[in-house]
């Protein structure tokens, strides 16, 4: 007995030195792993020009470190574009306030974007990638979240797959380089997820201030998460319930603690603007809040009513947001589906969009990960882990999917995917074990993520899967933020800077900037209908044509008297500026078919 303890005795610092080096080495990769993703990160911020909706945000971000308000851009919580104005408080750019209105129905912080890229110019690409760069350290903080909850529930093998999924998926990749406040609503909702649901298994009160701090962080990304207040207490009683005797039990004072501050930073960021004022002294624009009042009248259904002098503990720009967002979603736009074009949407459309627009490597994990958990295997955590881990991100999924208003943005159900990745990385089991086959399909599967992702990157907003055709036959399924946003104006110009026979180049250009600020010299490619009347359509002329998908599609942004260049298609574009722009070479045998086919369509 005395020779074997000697003898364990003498190897246990072996046995630890190699548990520390395999800890370091570890460490080594999830490290690299998040450096590479915020190099890719870096490069797209960089190569895309601002998109639609970025044009409002940095501006709306500035005014409010500079004065202090929140009236730009209400519509959405002033986390992500507050950090990314940041960098401008350094840079100072030029502004222009002047356009700052309160009426409820003035989207003022479209006019004052536009005055913000007038007046800056050519700087304006510049001032954007800075905005960009700053979110860059979110998405990172995003991919490390995943990775710890995944380690925590299922190992770090689990752990690493996470972190990869989430680091080189495309949408991440997409979005994350992109100045609107989806990519933080995805990394702080998860953020708080994990926070809430380590509060439940070891309820401390320090654990209980994370969790806090968490939900606050989560409602000032996306108001989405204001669901959080009512999914989180009936996890807690389904948690509380269901403990065994020598559990701890949460404690209802901590989750009311956990509420209030969340409720408290929520209102902090704001600077307590307009808070706590009685619900019946605001003036509503929706329907469902303004009550029996002409479409276009403001009103208030509960200036009558008791309910109306209870005070709202929220901040007033933020309510009047989620009046805003209400409000749209019930005037309704036009939506674009699988080749089809129809007034407000479809109850699918987001599930149909999972399946274009994540890698099929992706879809087969998450397919596998769904059987185990089906069918109880013994390598999965218990069910009261899986319900806090998935309820939130599935209801968030119904209510985006409930609002068929405004189906437009795969985007919007971009606070899904962090809770699906963390989910999938339960395959880790079958990664470990020594089955050469469906390791060899796990690995395959991971590795067909990453390929796919990096094959189309930079371009990474216009990526599709390989069962939609790519992001070439991605038009025929998705179109608006989901392919083309305007990001590619800057490859357009590089295209053009290569080829300076393309002159003169007639452009039609969905994006929101003016082309000659990226020093592109065009000619606006003419209307060929007017309100659908082909009949006054002008001859079009031999020679080069670029044209952005959604026009090239026809695509009813506005509703179908926009743009419609769908004539095109019978071509096969001579090159494309990423994916959003197709270039076409017309020539003299190509403009005689091309005027054929607008003739027969005016007839």
């Amino acid at each position: 007995m005395e020779v074997i303890h000697e003898s364990s005795e003498c190897h246990l610092p072996q046995y630890l030195a190699f548990g520390n080096t395999v800890k370091a080495r570890h460490g080594l990769i999830v490290a690299l792993v998040l450096v590479i993703h915020g190099l890719l990160l870096g490069w797209i911020a960089a190569a895309n020009c601002p998109v639609s909706d970025e044009i409002g945000h940095l501006p709306a971000g500035l005014s409010h470190w500079q004065l202090g308000t929140f009236d730009l851009y209400r519509v959405n919580p002033p986390l992500m574009r507050m950090i990314a104005a940041i960098p401008l408080l350094i840079v100072n750019p030029k502004t222009d306030w002047s356009s700052i209105s309160e009426d409820p129905w003035d989207r003022a912080e479209f006019t004052v974007g536009e005055r913000f890229v007038e007046i800056n110019g050519s700087a304006t690409f510049w001032l954007f990638t800075l905005g960009r760069w700053a979110q860059i350290p979110v998405s990172i903080f995003g991919g490390w979240i995943c990775y710890r909850w995944s380690k925590d529930l299922y190992g770090d093998c689990a752990g690493l797959i996470a972190l990869v999924l989430w680091c080189f998926c495309p949408n991440i990749l997409a979005w994350g380089a992109m100045i609107t406040p989806d990519l933080g609503a995805t990394v702080f909702g998860v953020a708080a997820g994990y926070s809430f649901w380590r509060w439940l298994k070891a309820p401390t009160w320090t654990a209980a201030i994370v969790s806090g701090l968490g939900l606050g962080l989560a409602e000032l990304s996306k108001s989405t998460w204001i669901v959080l207040f009512f999914i989180w207490p009936a996890l807690w009683m389904v948690w509380r319930f269901t403990a065994w005797r020598e559990q701890p039990k949460p404690r209802a004072t901590q989750l009311v603690c956990i509420l209030l501050l969340g409720i408290y930073l929520l209102n902090l960021a704001y600077g307590f603007e307009g808070s706590f004022q009685p619900l019946n002294s605001f003036n509503f624009i929706s329907s469902s809040l303004r009550g029996a009042t002409t479409e276009f009248e403001a009103g208030n259904r509960f200036r009558d009513h008791w309910i109306g002098g209870i005070p709202v503990p929220l901040p007033a720009n933020y309510l009047r947001g989620i009046d805003i967002q209400r409000g749209d979603f019930e005037r309704g736009k036009w939506a674009y589906l699988g080749g089809t074009h129809k007034f407000r949407g479809w109850y699918h459309y987001y599930l149909y969009a999972f399946a274009v627009k994540i890698p099929l490597g992706t879809l087969c994990l998450f397919a596998y990960a769904a059987v185990a958990t089906a069918i109880r295997r013994q390598s999965s955590p218990g069910w009261k882990d899986q319900i806090v881990l998935l309820v939130p991100p599935l209801l968030v999924f119904l209510l985006v999917s409930s609002q068929i208003g405004l189906n437009r943005h795969f985007r919007y159900v971009l606070p899904v995917l962090p809770f699906l990745y963390v989910f999938i990385s339960q395959v880790a089991s079958v990664v470990e074990i020594n089955r050469v086959i469906p390791r060899s399909i796990c690995l395959a599967c991971i590795a067909s993520t990453i390929i796919g992702s990096l094959s189309v990157y930079p371009h990474s907003i216009s990526y599709f899967n390989l069962a939609a055709g790519g992001p070439r036959g991605g038009p025929n399924h998705l179109l608006d933020s989901n392919i083309d946003w305007g990001q590619d104006l800057l490859e357009l110009r590089r295209f053009v800077a290569c080829h300076p026979d393309v002159r003169p180049l007639r452009l039609s250009y969905f994006g929101d900037l003016n082309p000659r600020l990226a020093g592109i010299e065009f000619e606006q490619i003419p209307r060929l209908h007017d309100r659908g009347d082909w009949s006054r359509a002008p001859k079009l002329k031999a020679g080069w044509y670029a044209i952005s998908v959604n026009h090239l599609f026809g695509y009813y942004y506005h509703g179908p008297t926009g743009p419609d260049y769908r004539c095109f298609l019978q071509f096969t574009p001579d090159h494309m500026a990423g994916y959003s722009i197709y270039i076409y070479h017309i020539t003299p045998e190509k403009q005689i078919r091309l005027n054929d086919t607008i003739r027969r369509l005016a007839d």
